[in-house]
């Protein structure tokens, strides 16, 4: 064969090579889909906040073949009405908002992970206040946040008061209030206040709906039907990166904070940020969980939490509760 026909036909042969090598390895790495997480608050240690934080820093979500860009809500319900208008594929929400949001307006918002099982909210009294117990609430000012919330109701209710034997009052977010001897109780978020008042040094005392056997839950990752119909396996591999980020987080405390310190700023209490991770991680266990692993629910919990919202008039309309859940995104193993 003439050298140069032989030359030809090497370099054909190369270029063959290395086109299916190129198309072996588009075949091996599928191609990076996009989607927007928006947390439901500011940047802080909030649990569900910190498995994706973590995912992200860590490569999880990479790991799984999503681009994830993370962004956060103002705190006005904006993070909800973009997961509505396609804006956002998932974020978190409290889960009886959740299903107050499902009652009215019809929402069809559904929880693809339970993080927190048990209720982020507590009622707090100063230790040196002589107030021991609920049964000792009776006569005392009662703060509330908008309006009287059924935990509140029920905790009453299971001590044997009534609203009338107490002073309920409309409070704002400002725990100074309780410091200043404004109020007796005062509602907190269990993870957040009672870290501020004790840095001011007060000493407190919290009471959890939960230790009265009223049914509570906490915060949970949150899509839409329709995105669960359209993109089913997108959400799967966003809820194992997040979760596994949730289990990295536990594991190595402090690495953890360092990275919601990338998305706080350098200007963020550490210590109060530990605190709220420690806090909610410790929440983020049960039974269930011990059973199934992180983010499990059932429709039992779900059931009795909408029975408990009912009772105290918080939800009037009827509600599917298997309609509100779904654990098929989950590792059951």
């Amino acid at each position: 064969m003439d050298p140069r026909k032989r030359t030809l036909v090497i370099i054909l042969l190369l270029l063959a090579l290395i086109s299916s090598g190129i198309q072996a390895c588009a075949q091996a790495s599928p191609r990076e889909e996009s989607l927007v997480f928006m947390a439901g608050y500011k940047p802080q240690a909030n649990l569900p906040f910190v498995g994706v934080y973590v995912a992200q820093e860590l490569g999880y979500f990479e790991d799984e073949g999503l681009n994830v860009e993370i962004q956060h809500s103002a705190g006005g319900g904006e993070h909800l009405q973009l997961l509505m208008a396609g804006k956002v594929q998932v974020t978190t929400q409290d889960a009886g908002v959740l299903l107050q949001r499902r009652a009215d307006p019809g929402l069809p918002l559904v929880a693809i992970g339970l993080v927190g099982q048990r209720g982020q909210q507590a009622f707090a009294a100063l230790s040196d206040a002589g107030i021991d117990s609920v049964e000792a609430w009776r006569g005392r000012r009662i703060g509330y946040k908008g309006t009287p919330p059924s935990d509140l109701l029920a905790i009453l209710d299971a001590a044997g008061l009534e609203e009338r034997d107490v002073e309920l009052i409309n409070v704002g977010f400002d725990p100074r209030v309780l410091a200043e001897g404004l109020i007796d109780v005062y509602p907190v978020f269990i993870s957040n206040e009672p870290y501020t008042l004790k840095s001011w040094g007060y000493d407190v005392i919290l009471w959890e709906a939960a230790d009265y056997g009223v049914p509570t839950l906490g915060l949970a990752y949150v899509t839409t039907e329709q995105l669960i119909d359209e993109e089913p396996d997108r959400l799967a591999r966003f809820t194992r990166a997040a979760l596994r980020g949730i289990v990295y987080a536990e594991a190595h405390l402090d690495e953890a904070v360092d990275i919601v310190m990338i998305y706080t700023g350098p200007d963020a209490d550490r210590d109060h940020m530990r605190y709220m991770l420690e806090t909610e991680a410790a929440m983020a266990h049960s039974t269930l969980t011990e059973a199934h692993g992180l983010g499990w629910q059932t429709a039992e919990q779900w059931e009795a939490l909408l029975n408990s919202l009912q009772t105290y008039g918080a939800i009037t309309e009827p509600v599917d509760v298997n309609a509100v859940f779904t654990t098929q995104f989950l590792d059951t193993e």
